[in-house]
């Protein structure tokens, strides 16, 4: 399935729009990791822990998204955004990422 972030697919005829779409994944981060990452940002470098658990929650909401778009039987995404949203907590952060477009169907 094709994904992208532009409103139209270049040399392809949309011949039925399906609808929004959206995927949805949480992550949490807890008190430990908040500490662990603020070390390894005063000593420089990238947290890769809160990378790897971010791009595992893109990816998430990205299949799920992707998987509505099937159920609808369109076979491209355009529009795509990708929202991060801070959500708070008592013991850490938990952030919502959210994937949304337009669900097509093109001529192949």
């Amino acid at each position: 399935m094709i994904i992208t972030s532009a409103n139209t697919l270049q040399n392809r005829e949309i011949i039925e729009y399906k609808g929004l779409v959206t995927g949805e994944a949480l992550i949490g981060a807890n008190v430990y990791k908040d500490l662990f990452s603020g070390v390894r940002d005063v000593v420089g470098g990238r947290t890769s822990e809160y990378e790897k658990e971010i791009k595992k929650a893109r990816d998430i909401s990205l299949e799920s998204m992707k998987e509505k778009a099937k159920q609808l039987d369109a076979n491209a995404i355009i529009g795509l955004k990708i929202s991060y949203d801070n959500l708070g907590g008592t013991m850490g952060n938990t952030i919502l990422i959210t994937a949304y477009g337009t669900a097509i169907k093109y001529e192949k």
